[in-house]
């Protein structure tokens, strides 16, 4: 039997800009694995519009930090040779790299080009609010500091089926590239109309030479890289049958073993299951549904109920394609998506996701080292740690629920013979303090188990029948399993709160 999957979101927006994040990397991977964490998602290695950009400005697709393009030879985290020695490095430590893949738009172009265009509403892309006029678009790439290595293709307005702005007119604007064949695709999110514009020159995929470029570069970009695996930003902005394509053809390059995550930002559960449907099931998908409910559940207190927290989720309804995370870069205070859990309940949204049976889940790099910028949020490592250590050691084994009270509810992991002393008791509170009488199994009768959150002192007797009642103080979660070395009913002890040691 394997040891529980734990991913890392290794970077937060606000990442210092000094090209040193390839190497921070290489030098924490032994850290990250002692901590349980087994695979970690990386922005994008590809050369953005500048070198402050954290990555989704994306401009040359084939310079991972070699040519000087941008400002620079480095992008913001760090030259290619850094990258593919940080790589190394993590798969020496048993650790997976997951590479952020930005395929929706292009920035940065090196040149204008005149093109016709018709306005469209942005509220509803699918109403035309001009006739056909002529822009000076920012769309033509031609690498100037790569010429044709790696790959000869250039790019130019016929390869993008909208843009933002004029630069003859200085005007911003959603704007519909016009000419034969040339439509917003149709297999897209239906948000404001259709939802193929996001940002920049936006892609379109019904060209054929497109499509052939994006997945050669996604074959040339695993072949250099050997990573394990790629996160798909923004995919219900492309065209959803492309998605599958470009899945099934990167496992037939790597194998069925090759892991694919996309960002499908809805809150709304069937949409999700429809775009599972569409990409046969080839990919996982991060749960945004459970996001917002934790969202939900930090803000609204004890008048949440918690019993609710998973229900219209997609770890509940798909959990071997689900994702699980609390929040990301795009939560984060001050971006895009802010919809961030707050301090109170980040503990427990954490137990929610790493002590369970079902999903695979995310430890977001600005929850555990912190987030900077110049609105800095402290790390919470000494809250999360105590709970990749029982993920590591503890959370194994058949689960029972007890969500049976609105304001406190717990759970068991009942343990497995592969893992000594694993086995633990959950119990979160979002009112009172309170308790669960809950079964742990009968062969555990006369164990003491204690808090591995060390936010309760209580040492807990298993009773005969195999039964025990945990406590939790209100506002929080209590972890209750066996410590690394028996203590007596009268002992004191301080619960293991390091990070695990990873085998």
């Amino acid at each position: 039997m394997k040891r529980n999957h734990t991913m890392m979101q290794f970077f937060e927006w606000h990442v210092e800009a000094d090209a040193s994040h390839w190497k921070r990397l290489a030098q924490r991977a032994p850290e990250l694995k002692a901590m349980g964490i087994d695979s970690v998602w990386v922005p994008p290695v590809t050369k953005a519009n500048n070198n402050q950009d954290t990555g989704y400005g994306i401009y040359d697709l084939y310079d991972l930090g070699e040519f000087d393009q941008k400002g620079g030879i480095a992008t913001k985290y760090g030259t290619k040779d850094e990258l593919k020695e940080a790589i190394a490095i993590c798969q020496q430590n048993g650790i997976l790299v997951y590479v952020d893949l930005v395929m929706n738009h292009k920035a940065g172009a090196d040149e204008t080009e005149t093109f016709k265009v018709i306005e469209v509403d942005p509220n509803n892309r699918t109403e035309e609010i001009s006739e056909p006029f002529e822009i000076e678009g920012w769309t033509k790439f031609t690498f100037p500091g790569r010429g044709d290595t790696y790959s000869s293709f250039k790019w130019n307005y016929t390869h993008f089926n909208g843009t933002d702005f004029d630069a003859r007119t200085n005007n911003n604007g959603v704007y519909r590239i016009y000419g034969e064949n040339k439509q917003w695709n149709e297999n897209v999110d239906d948000e404001f109309g259709n939802y193929d514009y996001l940002m920049f020159a936006n892609i379109d995929y019904s060209q054929p030479e497109v499509r052939n470029e994006m997945l050669e570069w996604g074959k040339w970009l695993v072949d250099n890289l050997q990573c394990g695996g790629y996160r798909l930003d923004a995919i219900k902005h492309i065209n959803h049958d492309f998605v599958r394509e470009f899945a099934t053809e990167m496992k037939k390059k790597r194998g069925e073993d090759f892991y694919i995550v996309g960002e499908f930002w809805k809150t709304d559960l069937k949409t999700c299951q429809e775009f599972l449907n569409t990409v046969d099931h080839g990919i996982d998908l991060f749960d945004v549904t459970l996001h917002y409910k934790l969202h939900e559940a930090s803000n609204s207190g004890n008048s949440f109920d918690l019993r609710t927290i998973f229900d219209d989720t997609l770890v509940g309804s798909h959990p071997s394609n689900s994702v699980t995370f609390v929040d990301n870069h795009d939560s984060q205070p001050n971006e895009a998506l802010e919809s961030w859990i707050e301090d109170w309940f980040k503990q427990i949204a954490y137990s929610l996701i790493l002590l369970r049976q079902d999903g695979y889940p995310v430890v977001f790099y600005g929850d555990y080292y912190g987030i900077g910028g110049e609105n800095p949020v402290e790390g919470k490592k000494a809250a999360i740690d105590p709970l990749l250590y029982a993920r590591y050691n503890k959370a194994y084994g058949d689960q029972e629920d007890y969500f049976d009270h609105p304001n406190t509810i717990g759970w068991v992991r009942y343990g497995v013979k592969e893992f000594d002393r694993s086995g633990c008791a959950v119990v979160i509170s979002n009112g009172d303090d309170g308790d669960k009488h809950m079964r742990v199994g009968e062969e555990r009768a006369g164990e003491v188990w204690v808090d591995l959150t060390g936010t309760r002192d209580d040492l807990i007797t298993i009773g005969e029948d195999g039964y025990a009642t945990f406590p939790v103080k209100g506002g929080s979660v209590s972890v209750w399993a066996l410590p690394e070395l028996d203590v007596e009913p009268d002992e004191e002890v301080e619960p293991n709160k390091e990070e695990p040691t990873a085998e």
